[in-house]
């Protein structure tokens, strides 16, 4: 699991990471709205795990501009704020869950799971189509046009994963974690080589109006060429 944690105060970012080391959870932590907003451009997480009160905006302004980049991430409110009327306008405003500080670390947890856990139920359809490209995540089958492709575990999980975020820069770590696993280790340049088989194997060129391009330091991309 990957998340994202929007605190300024250090204490509280404190204990929410070591909430998520204890998992072996990945996360990155941000001090503003605008540093959030700005990774978000870079990185792709599972849950997003705001404050209310920020030095540059209020979470709630953070959360509709997340809403209105139709980013619709999981996004669970910690704060100190305990009225109704703030839990209600968090909920309204597209908030997936709140929770008010201090934080219980195992009940934290089990709101991130139910997060995630509903997160993959809305997108448990068996078939991805992304002309011209079919993904049956049922059998692991793929096919470009009418021509079935054979791809191992590995590259089929891993195309998918490029297909559900298409034009999204997606770094190096959060590909190997989704993949391979948080911890797993593998060498630099297996990332490389399966991103290269694919290339060939699903034919991700200009023809067939896609690209996987490479970010110096960061990851890849796949593209769509209008």
């Amino acid at each position: 699991m990957r998340i994202a944690v929007l605190e300024d105060e250090p204490e509280h970012a404190a204990q929410l990471t070591r909430v998520l080391d204890e998992v072996g959870y990945a996360y990155q932590c941000y001090g503003t709205g605008k540093a959030l907003l700005l990774g978000l451009v870079r990185e792709t997480f599972d849950v997003l795990v705001l404050d209310w009160m920020l030095p540059d905006a209020d979470g709630i302004a953070v959360l509709d501009q997340l809403r209105s980049r139709s980013i619709s991430t999981p996004v669970m409110f910690t704060t100190s704020r305990d009225a109704e009327a703030d839990i209600v306008e968090a909920l309204t405003h597209g908030a997936d869950d709140y929770l008010v500080k201090p934080i219980r670390p195992n009940e934290f947890l089990a709101r991130l799971q139910v997060l995630t856990r509903r997160s993959s139920l809305a997108t448990m359809d068996t078939l991805l189509e992304v002309s011209p490209y079919r993904f049956d995540l049922a059998t692991g089958k793929a096919w470009v046009g009418q021509e079935a492709v054979i791809l191992t575990t590995r590259q089929f999980a891993l195309a998918v994963f490029f297909f559900r975020n298409p034009g999204k820069l997606l770094s190096r770590t959060h590909l190997l974690e989704t993949i391979w696993g948080v911890g797993a280790e593998i060498q630099t340049r297996t990332l490389e080589i399966h991103v290269s088989q694919l290339r060939k194997l699903l034919g991700l060129m200009p023809e067939n109006g896609w690209r996987i391009t490479s970010v110096y330091g960061h990851g890849y991309r796949l593209e769509p060429l209008a």
